[in-house]
């Protein structure tokens, strides 16, 4: 099973936090669990369909701080697993918000 997850938030990196999460990768990528990673820019556009109408538009976040910032791509044998790896990220980034999406 796959799985998509963002995050949103954190703490300001520092070298603390880039060694922790240096490890959990190199744990994940070890394991075969993780196939890619990336940060994400803080300007996303949306692109929005009503009918035949379609409006593009800078968001959807409100603040900057509730950007989405990375992205990881698991695969995982349960949504527990990624549920899992999602709060040992969580634990190491701080306050924030991780989603988790199923990909087919």
């Amino acid at each position: 099973m796959r799985y998509l997850m963002l995050s949103e938030g954190g703490d300001a990196p520092d070298e603390k936090l880039f060694a922790e999460m240096g490890a959990f990768i190199e744990e994940m990528t070890a394991k075969g669990v993780l196939l890619a990673t990336g940060g994400l820019a803080p300007d996303p556009t949306v692109v929005t369909s009503t009918g035949r109408e379609v409006t593009v538009t800078d968001g959807p976040f409100a603040e900057s701080k509730e950007a989405a910032a990375g992205f990881a791509l698991v695969e995982v044998a349960s949504r527990e697993e990624a549920l899992e790896l999602a709060r040992r990220f969580r634990a190491i980034v701080g306050d924030g918000r991780s989603v988790v999406h199923q990909v087919y």
